[in-house]
């Protein structure tokens, strides 16, 4: 006789999905207290992003280059500034482009801060060499991948990006407005980026949104000025969510 949980065939049949997804809340559950990990600094960008700056007259920002140094100086303050267990974590989604970079950043101050919360695709994803091997974990749902990078967000870095980083920065934005999830640091990175994909202010003027809800994010062009608003909200006590 084989017991339920040891049968393959079983575990993997539609019948056990719900099994499944409570596996991907309670084994990072346990991985993250095991390794004291209660908050991070979560960087979102493409994973085409290289590591040289393209040459073109359309962008030459180097992004990569750039999610690299913030990283590496949030991992560099905290490290100086608290003790192991409140430290902020460096939390990508594992892969390579902006993911590699940042983590990449935080493993040349401090290896142990440096964790991939990485998921199964058919093409782009694999897992970056700068990552803190017990905390380099993988998902099958992005729901369950997304739950655990707002649960342990407390100041969100976004990088140019594709359809998912679009869909990152929208889901943390209507939770920050609609007082689902306390009101936290959130950059975007490359003004030139940003205000050519997205009419922010057109959401105001048709009344889409309050004039207010555009002080949810900050947008920066540099890594100090990132580097620095980062640190003045993740100082700051914040704002009481809905329950």
């Amino acid at each position: 006789m084989t017991k339920a949980y040891d049968d393959q065939d079983f575990m993997m049949s539609h019948e056990a999905q719900p099994l499944r997804m409570l596996a991907e809340y309670l084994h990072p559950r346990e991985r993250f207290q095991r390794c004291g990990v209660s908050r991070a600094v979560i960087f979102f960008g493409s994973a085409r992003t290289h590591s040289q700056p393209p040459q073109t007259a359309a962008d030459d920002a180097d992004y990569y280059g750039a999610a690299r140094e913030l990283a590496g100086r949030v991992a560099r303050w905290t490290t100086d500034n608290h003790p192991p267990s409140s430290r902020y974590f460096i939390c990508t989604g594992g892969g390579p482009g902006i993911m590699e970079a940042s983590n990449r950043g935080a493993w040349e101050v401090n290896p142990s801060l440096s964790m991939g919360l990485n998921i199964s695709l058919p093409f782009e994803q694999r897992s970056n060499g700068y990552l803190n091997k017990d905390l380099d974990l993988e998902f099958h749902y992005f729901f369950m991948r997304k739950f655990w990078f707002l649960n342990l967000a407390k100041g969100l870095v976004i990088f140019p990006g594709g359809f998912g980083t679009m869909d990152e920065l929208f889901e943390v934005l209507t939770l920050i407005q609609t007082r689902k999830k306390e009101g936290i640091p959130v950059v975007l990175f490359g003004s030139r980026f940003w205000r050519r994909l997205i009419d922010f202010d057109l959401f105001v003027e048709q009344e889409m949104i309050l004039p207010r809800d555009l002080d949810l994010f900050h947008i920066a062009d540099s890594v100090p000025s990132a580097f620095e608003f980062l640190v003045r909200r993740l100082s700051t006590p914040p704002a009481k969510v809905n329950k």
